[in-house]
């Protein structure tokens, strides 16, 4: 999924690792040139939702708009990485 909005230098990416990684997820979260940050998240539906609410609550002011949140997450190796 691409978070749009003032995502980039506010913590979001770190934010995102410690999360997935105390949820046990995989994936990825990176800066996109356009100011966008991508995530990349695989694991039980349950703790991806958790996942998603706990980012909106700490970012919601700051994200102006998600796009592709239910797009498959494709091939992700074990672990959470921050790329990018």
């Amino acid at each position: 999924m691409r978070f749009i909005g003032s995502v980039q230098g506010v913590g979001f990416r770190w934010t995102a690792k410690r999360l997935a990684d105390r949820l046990g997820l995989s994936g990825s979260v990176g800066n996109n040139a356009d100011g966008s940050v991508t995530l990349i998240a695989r694991g039980d539906e349950g703790d991806i939702a958790a996942f998603v609410a706990e980012l909106d609550k700490r970012f919601g002011p700051a994200i102006t708009g998600v796009e592709g949140r239910d797009k498959p997450a494709g091939e992700i190796s074990d672990g959470f990485y921050i790329v990018g």
